[in-house]
């Protein structure tokens, strides 16, 4: 009940935003921001509203370890005045493409904004650090309130404006980190373990006390072999993990792999829905923002490893 409620409060919160801040087309004299993903879009949206015309290059089940840049990207990337990516090598072969243009215009890489102390180390990916800072929610606010400083500096006649409305998403934030905590803590202590396809919620694990397990690393680029799916079927099967998950942005083959072996073993674990990791939901509906993305993630989880249901979950 708790989350209902908190999901209806958030979702009153953010629709004056999202109505406000989706310009159609560049009006002149108007910022033209690039972003690569859609969670970096979602928080310069609420950063800048309507006093720029914003663009996202990789959409709702796009992986964006694996994305290659299309033609019309480079356009947009060499038209744009500001770009915004992730960095810490999220973004993969693309990366070293948008820090070439740093010398043109305004590049930020969001996630570097932070204190190399705040990230995850994990020798395994290429530059040792987890990129996917999006999934501890105090974080993330963290690195939006870092990311309004550096868009001020790009636009220092409306820094009242941009401030004001860092403020009033923080506070969103705020809330939605509570109601996380919140609902998270309704999981039985020996079942906050959560499986998924890559290793994309390690973030997530340390804020809200889950143990994480991913079949992939970090990146989905990285390979897998039939011991690392005895290995993680075995560990399911030992610790009676009643739910496992696909993710929006990778393929379900892995994972269902991983289900047959845990049935065969006589473990009747189920798929409990499918995470957005690397990609949030359609834009223009509630799981299209990050506030949604990260409310259906949570509301899944806690589902599927609160109950013994056996029927398995459609989003």
């Amino acid at each position: 009940m708790y989350w209902s409620h908190t999901k209806i409060i958030l979702s009153i919160l953010i629709i004056p935003l999202a109505f406000s801040c989706s310009p159609k087309e560049k009006k002149e004299g108007q910022t033209y921001i690039v972003c690569t993903t859609g969670m970096i879009k979602d928080a310069v949206e609420n950063i800048v509203g309507s006093k720029a015309k914003i663009e996202v290059l990789m959409g709702p089940g796009v992986d964006p370890h694996l994305y290659k840049a299309t033609q019309g990207d480079l356009k947009k990337l060499q038209a744009a005045d500001i770009i915004v990516y992730n960095g810490l090598f999220l973004e993969g072969k693309m990366g070293e493409i948008i820090q070439k243009l740093n010398r043109k215009k305004t590049v930020i890489a969001m996630a570097e904004l932070l204190p190399k102390n705040a990230y995850i180390n994990n020798t395994e990916f290429q530059g040792a650090y987890d990129p996917h800072i999006w999934f501890d929610v105090k974080l993330w606010k963290e690195a939006i309130q870092l990311l309004s400083e550096e868009l001020i500096k790009t636009d220092s006649i409306n820094q009242s404006f941009y401030q004001n409305n860092t403020i009033t998403y923080s506070t969103q934030l705020d809330s939605l980190h509570q109601a996380v905590e919140n609902h998270i803590n309704l999981i039985p202590e020996n079942k906050k373990v959560l499986v998924t396809a890559h290793d994309a919620f390690a973030y997530f694990g340390r804020a809200y006390k889950m143990d994480v397990r991913g079949l992939q690393g970090i990146s989905t680029l990285s390979e897998f072999g039939l011991r690392d799916v005895s290995n993680l079927v075995d560990f399911i099967v030992e610790n009676e993990i009643p739910a496992i998950y696909t993710e929006t942005s990778v393929s379900e083959k892995a994972i269902k792999a991983v289900l047959e072996g845990c049935k065969s073993k006589g473990h009747d674990v189920i798929i409990g829905g499918s995470l957005y990791s690397d990609a949030m939901g359609k834009e223009g509906t509630f799981e299209g923002t990050y506030v949604g993305m990260v409310h259906s993630n949570v509301e899944k989880i806690v589902s599927g490893l609160s109950n013994n249901s056996k029927t398995e979950k459609n989003d």
